[in-house]
């Protein structure tokens, strides 16, 4: 290392020699490095970065969710709405990402899609956590993972406890409000029933938002973040139509019709249908 420093005129260092670098802080030789087409079309660097990156955004998604379901776990909704506004924004970017890929033609896709072999988007585990998280617990799911004993133990931690939503109607019932046979549940690696008792308490909660603001924002942040998601999976089977049709998935699913019902999920059902009650 020199002993004097270089700088521009402004004052910028140059002179990384020994010093942590934009670069070594984010790790971008390892990330920057980490695309490998497995063919020779051109465009099968778009479909990695493209995947590569959602799977970044969902990493953070994660992260957030499990930071705003403690917050309300300790009764603390308010630090939650930021997270939750936090992945809301997160799915809106995944979103917008669709648009880059719609830009690969059929003819284009088909040049490499032999190479992804058997790979295929639904057998993403961050994409699972995330489900599960949120409280949509198809176990069936699990076996895409099976080879994975690790990744399995991880998702089976999320399903031995409360999902995001119902740490959210767990807060209902410490604010005083009636959640019926949910106050009862211990069970929690099976997807919950709708229950009439949850939405009739969300439903007060709606009629007087000036009496229980918290739960209120709570409600809209779940609703916020849920249509986003719905967003991120219309576009994606908008433009897995418009690259490959009706054909299969790669993974072996019906593709388009597999993501079809998909799109009928409710994450938060209660929320949704309290709104034809007011």
């Amino acid at each position: 290392m020199s002993g004097k420093e270089t700088t521009t005129r402004d004052g910028a260092l140059t002179d990384f020699s020994g010093r942590m670098s934009y670069g070594d802080y984010l790790g971008l030789d390892q990330v920057l490095g980490a695309q490998h087409p497995l063919s020779q079309s051109p465009d099968e660097l778009l479909f990695i970065i493209q995947h590569q990156t959602s799977e970044l955004w969902m990493k953070l998604a994660i992260h957030e969710m499990r930071s705003a379901m403690a917050a309300i776990h300790g009764d603390q909704p308010q630090p939650a709405f930021k997270m939750l506004t936090r992945v809301a924004r997160i799915f809106e970017q995944l979103t917008a990402a669709w648009d880059v890929l719609r830009t690969m033609t059929p003819s284009e896709y088909t040049r490499f899609r032999e190479s992804l072999g058997q790979s295929s988007g639904f057998q993403s585990a961050q994409y699972r956590a995330i489900e599960f998280l949120a409280g949509n617990r198809n176990l069936a799911m699990l076996q895409p993972h099976a080879h994975r004993p690790d990744i399995v133990a991880g998702l089976e931690d999320i399903l031995a406890k409360p999902s995001l939503y119902d740490e959210a109607i767990m807060l209902l019932a410490r604010r005083g409000f009636d959640i019926g046979a949910d106050a009862s549940r211990t069970d929690w690696r099976q997807t919950r029933k709708e229950n009439p008792q949850v939405m009739r308490a969300w439903a007060e909660v709606y009629r007087a938002p000036e009496q229980n603001w918290e739960l209120y924002e709570l409600a809209e942040k779940l609703v916020d973040f849920e249509d986003y998601f719905r967003r991120w999976r219309f576009n994606h089977v908008t433009t897995v139509e418009r690259i490959i049709g009706l054909k299969r998935g790669t993974g072996g699913t019906a593709g388009v019709s597999y993501l079809r019902r998909m799109l009928e999920v409710e994450l938060f059902p209660e929320l949704w249908k309290v709104r034809t009650e007011l």
